[in-house]
């Protein structure tokens, strides 16, 4: 029999699992892995509206990845959780690993250089 902890713990894994499921969410989470970052700028670097870039963040703070911190009429975006710039780099080595050419296109949002 499962504990509800262990369920918990499942559940977690999943909602991580949710948040990789779309590749406008990895482009996000990749830019912020490199630093914090504000709606807008995100939409514009990855090429979405401003409304589809609020649903993004907003099913990435539902699922515990991001955290938005006010800074007066605008918010910034981070990462929730600095373990998580970590385990993103390491997935991408795995994949990369797995099928070099598989993430040609995604380099652009993985190098160290900051965002415009």
């Amino acid at each position: 029999m499962t504990t509800t902890s262990a369920v918990d713990s499942l559940a977690a894994l999943a909602r991580f699992g949710h948040a990789l499921s779309d590749p406008t969410r990895v482009g996000i989470l990749m830019h912020l892995r490199l630093h914090d970052s504000y709606p807008a700028h995100l939409a514009d670097a990855l090429g979405v509206t401003r409304q589809s870039m609020s649903n993004h963040l907003a099913c990435l703070r539902g699922c515990g990845m991001v955290v938005a911190v006010p800074e007066g009429r605008r918010s910034r975006y981070r990462l929730a959780d600095v373990r998580l710039a970590h385990a993103l780099g390491d997935l991408y080595e795995v994949v990369q690993q797995i099928d070099p050419n598989l993430l040609d296109e995604a380099h652009e949002v993985t190098t160290d250089e900051p965002l415009a």
